[in-house]
């Protein structure tokens, strides 16, 4: 044994150096056991656009706690760390930095610019890996991964080209969501749609005949200019006759048909449309039916081209004041009716999206949507945490469309396809075609979402299939995650990894929530609510912050983060400490080879190490079933209520006396707790326990790597544990009983029991000991019959009832009314419980334990019910 803990909990001190220990050691390596069975983890990698927030914090806490109980398990374990590209994200942040330095990046050039990127993805890669050891996360350094890196680049490759020769991936011009700012497509879940005010433009069409006007609306008027029909719904009897006809297009006086599409709804607006193929999804689909063309009438950057005529080059925006004003001087505009309505802004640059028609690469979703839908329903399925989210992964599946992943990016995995200079010719393939100073590679490259849905295999060796790592750690068995990219990246994996290992990547998906701000609202810069987990951390501890982030909600659910819990979060830890510091103090020079469960213990001895087990039983389950919110709330009550409060203070009843081998078992069972609630905690708060563990009485060279507590059913004694909780119950109930009159512990009183069961009665006589010291009674009495005292204070508890003779302190009428309140508590169980017992459907379907137990409880509570209406019959007739 080493020295004792300081006096004072101070996490920075208890923190420092911890984790560089543990690195130094190889502790966060697999074991090498080719026996232990394989438990992996792949952190979801963070993108390199800064630094991590409380919701990474969250997320790599629940997957470190996760692995840190497997490896105390015995399982080899895995967790492999990475990071993200993170395609236009860390674009977009490197042209920012450039433009406040004036500069652009084809300034630059497409090299220089991805060199100054490589520069930024180093320094705040560093930036990361310093928060990781500061929240403790125990990742194999050694197998860290990167998007872009050589092996990931290959298997990227891989994907690509076996996509295309199955036919997966095609070449296509199509409405895409384009981003002017960031100049590049987006895919449909990379656009949020937020309700902004607009206004429906009501403008007229002069019919070419000259015979009269088609009204029609539209949100967005400079499109016009790229109008080729106005369509009608073929059945609507308004416009019958003018199907076939042509409308001049104001502005640019072209003649455009008018064209009869079941697209149009008759009942909305006047029933007649504008047909703009080439920026709008609908209009591009209706184009193809009529083999309409398609007029671009916009730049990538959002402002107009030549084909808008004397509006090109002014922004879009500028160009749909202008159009409005000018259909107004020539008298085409009927209304503005102001409106709100949803438009999709880019996820990354904010800007408002821009329907447009590019030539893009697809992946063709459908055939692989359907493997994946299948999946599900067979032994290789993945479980979702809430089951909840597979019903939220099937429909995604079912309604999902082609994923457009070329992006006009230079920060990215090129798309391996080159066009030759000279004839034009296609090729896709794994490797630069030979002569390749004939070729041009497709200057996009691959959507961020890509590279990552090959993330659970691609980072074991994948494509080569004989690497140790994915022969060994592949398919993984959990992955942690946010709820907010379920489509984005979970889906994406699903898929992928079916199609490509033919398997599913992972078992399990643990879905946690966002978290909140004290009121409820999101996280957020534009809020100024954003918290930052390196500086809570800097206040209260990792160890702190980790508890907090386990014990937050139940999974799937959202929460809130608050200092207030924060402060409960440290305070819990200090009790730990204090209570150790107290095991230390009385434990000191004992060796581990002293420990000798084996004597004769106490009740208080047998019922703590009976509790133990029931802990190690629920938490082991809870951690199971990723329900870590409730394991924590177990662990709580045990350490503080069961541990602290009363397993410590009746130790002192055996420390402070003179039965040498008594205190030599009662050291034992202290230190032996001790350390089970150590082990049990430190996946959850590392560096406090492993602080506390060295200083105990131990084998082996770090909590990290030693065993994980499991059940010891020569522990469970049914009779400490009923003895114990009217023990508890009575001592408290004397306690409340001397607040009520402000009788202090220090002042002796008269403490009457009477007992129904004969077992509670055998069990308080034999243990009076502690009744002398919790209750301080001048004189005590344990008897089966009792005439109740007429003026006392009484409590009613299972199998006994204790009257406190305190005349002169109550009063007769107070005393009668805190019993009613207490009936009346009673009354209400007792009818919730048989309503329940009553209940045909809850008798037959919930387990036979679980029955008994609410048995127990009506016998139990129409006991107490039974004695409080005899006490209060007996008050009022003294009254």
């Amino acid at each position: 044994m080493t020295d004792n803990l300081s006096t004072k909990y101070n996490p920075q001190e208890v923190e420092a150096g911890r984790y560089q220990n543990w690195l130094d050691h190889d502790l966060f390596k697999p074991n090498g056991n080719p026996e232990a069975k394989p438990y992996s983890i792949v952190i979801p990698p963070p993108n390199v656009t800064g630094k991590l927030h409380l919701g990474h914090a969250w997320d790599t806490t629940l997957q470190d706690m996760i692995i840190r109980q497997k490896r105390m398990q015995g399982f080899d374990t895995l967790w492999l760390p990475g990071m993200d590209h993170a395609g236009i994200a860390t674009q977009a942040k490197v042209e920012e930095k450039l433009r406040e330095q004036g500069v652009s990046r084809y300034d630059l050039g497409r090299e220089k610019f991805v060199d100054q990127v490589w520069e930024w993805k180093e320094e705040y890669a560093g930036h990361i890996r310093e928060q990781w050891a500061k929240m403790g996360l125990s990742l194999d350094y050694s197998r860290e991964r990167f998007t872009l890196d050589e092996g990931l680049s290959q298997a990227v490759r891989k994907v690509f080209v076996g996509l295309y020769e199955k036919d997966l991936i095609y070449r296509g011009e199509y409405i895409i969501n384009w981003d002017p700012q960031a100049r590049t497509a987006l895919s449909d879940i990379e656009v949020i749609h937020k309700d902004v005010e607009g206004a429906f433009y009501h403008m007229t069409y002069p019919l070419a005949d000259g015979t009269g006007v088609v009204e029609i609306a539209t949100t967005r008027p400079e499109t016009m200019l790229g109008d080729t029909a106005v369509a009608v719904h073929p059945d609507d009897e308004r416009y019958q006759a003018l199907i076939g006809k042509t409308v001049i297009l104001p502005l640019v006086d072209k003649e455009i048909p008018i064209i009869a599409d079941e697209y149009v709804d008759m009942e909305f607006g006047t029933g007649v449309v504008k047909i703009t193929p080439a920026h709008d999804p609908n209009d591009f689909e209706v184009g193809n039916r009529h083999d309409l063309p398609r007029v671009n009438v916009m730049n990538d950057d959002g402002s107009m081209n030549d084909l808008a005529g004397k509006y090109a080059g002014l922004d879009r925006f500028a160009a749909r004041k202008q159009v409005v004003k000018d259909l107004e001087e020539i008298g085409r505009l009927v209304k503005i009716e102001k409106m709100v309505h949803s438009v999709g802004h880019s996820e990354r640059t904010g800007v408002v999206v821009e329907p447009r028609l590019s030539t893009q690469w697809f992946v063709r979703m459908a055939p692989l949507a359907q493997e994946a839908i299948a999946n599900q329903e067979t032994a290789d399925r993945v479980d979702f945490y809430p089951p909840r989210f597979n019903q939220t992964f099937l429909q995604w599946m079912e309604n999902v469309h082609d994923w457009v992943i070329s992006r006009q990016l230079w920060w990215g995995h090129r798309i391996p396809a080159w066009y030759n200079k000279t004839t034009g010719e296609m090729y896709v393939g794994m490797e630069d075609p030979k002569d390749s100073e004939n070729w041009e590679q497709d200057p996009d490259v691959l959507d961020t979402w890509f590279s990552s849905a090959l993330w659970p295999f691609s980072t074991m060796g994948w494509p080569d299939e004989e690497a140790a790592d994915y022969q060994r750690y592949f398919p993984t068995n959990t992955l942690v995650t946010g709820y907010d990219i379920i489509f984005f990246w979970v889906s994406r994996m699903i898929f992928q990894s079916l199609e490509f290992t033919g398997q599913a990547p992972f078992k399990n998906v643990l879905m946690h929530g966002l978290i909140r701000d004290e009121q409820g609202r999101k996280m957020s810069k534009s809020l100024g609510n954003g918290i930052d987990p390196m500086e809570v951390i800097d206040q209260y501890g990792a160890d702190a912050l980790r508890w907090f982030l386990s014990n937050g909600s139940a999974p799937g659910q959202d929460v809130r983060f608050s200092y207030e819990k924060m402060d409960a979060a440290w305070n819990f830890i200090n009790k730990i400490w204090n209570a150790s510091r107290f095991v230390l103090m009385n434990v000191a020079g004992m060796d581990y080879a002293d420990l000798d469960l084996t004597g004769e213990k106490t009740v208080a001895d047998r019922w703590i190490l009976t509790r133990l087990n029931e802990t190690v039983a629920k938490v082991t389950e809870l951690f199971d079933r990723f329900e870590f919110g409730e394991a924590g709330r177990q662990l709580y009550n045990f350490i503080w209520d069961d541990f602290c409060d009363w397993y410590i203070e009746m130790s002192k009843e055996v420390l402070y006396g003179e039965n040498e081998t008594a205190k030599a078992t009662n050291k034992s069972v202290l230190v032996y707790t001790l350390d089970q609630i150590l082990r049990l905690l430190h996946p959850i708060m590392p560096f406090v326990t492993e602080e506390i563990w060295s200083k105990l009485p131990h084998v082996g060279e770090s909590l990290v790597v030693a065993e994980y507590p499991v059940v010891h059913p020569e522990f469970d004694d049914e009779a400490a544990v009923k003895g114990m909780a009217t023990l508890i119950e009575l001592i408290r109930s004397v306690r409340n009983i001397r607040a009520e009159v402000n009788t202090p512990l220090s002042k002796p009183i008269t403490l009457l029991i009477q007992t129904s069961d004969p077992e509670i009665d055998q069990f308080l006589r034999n243990n009076q000991n502690y009744l002398q010291r919790f209750c301080n009674p001048e004189t005590l009495t344990i008897t089966s019959v009792l005439e109740a005292p007429e003026l006392a204070m009484s409590a009613v508890l299972t199998g006994a009832t204790i009257y406190l003779p305190l005349a002169g302190l109550i009063d007769i009428q107070e005393e009668i009314a805190r019993l009613e309140k207490e009936l009346d508590k009673w009354n209400k169980e007792v009818k919730r419980v048989q309503g329940k017992l009553a209940n045909e459907r809850f008798v037959a379907n919930a387990p036979e334990a679980v029955v008994a137990e609410e048995r127990n409880k009506e016998k139990d509570y129409l006991d107490k019910q039974q004695a409080v209406t005899q006490r209060i019959a007996q008050l009022k007739m003294m009254g």
